[in-house]
């Protein structure tokens, strides 16, 4: 994708609310970790199998993977009595725009890396 690259500016409140959102949700090194394994597998994941190759206990796994949810890192699917998590590309490919951007550096278009959830 060609990416075009806009001048630094400052952040809006809702931009600058939404992005301390999301680094408040990466300020825990489990949750690192679980968005990392998510997003090395690229594959949706039970609780369980998170579970086995996190080391964590499943109750905080569960409550790891609903902050992520909230700020749309992570996405949840309900298949039958399982919920299966997996990566939010979308968001996931925003996350360095918004790094750089706080950082006052010129970052892509927003327009043209959507961070929202897949339809």
């Amino acid at each position: 994708m060609n990416k075009r690259t806009v001048s630094p500016s400052l952040l809006d409140a809702a931009t600058a609310t939404t992005y301390a959102s999301w680094f408040k949700a990466l300020a825990d090194p489990t949750r690192v970790r679980l968005v990392n394994l998510l997003a090395v597998e690229r594959r949706p994941m039970s609780v369980g199998e998170i579970v086995e190759r996190s080391e964590v206990g499943q109750s905080t796994v569960s409550h790891h993977l609903k902050l992520l949810a909230e700020v749309r890192f992570v996405l949840a699917e309900r298949r039958g009595t399982s919920t299966y998590y997996r990566a939010n590309e979308n968001c996931l490919s925003c996350f360095p725009s918004a790094a750089d951007a706080v950082m006052g550096h010129p970052a892509p278009d927003p327009a043209s890396v959507p961070c929202e959830e897949p339809t």
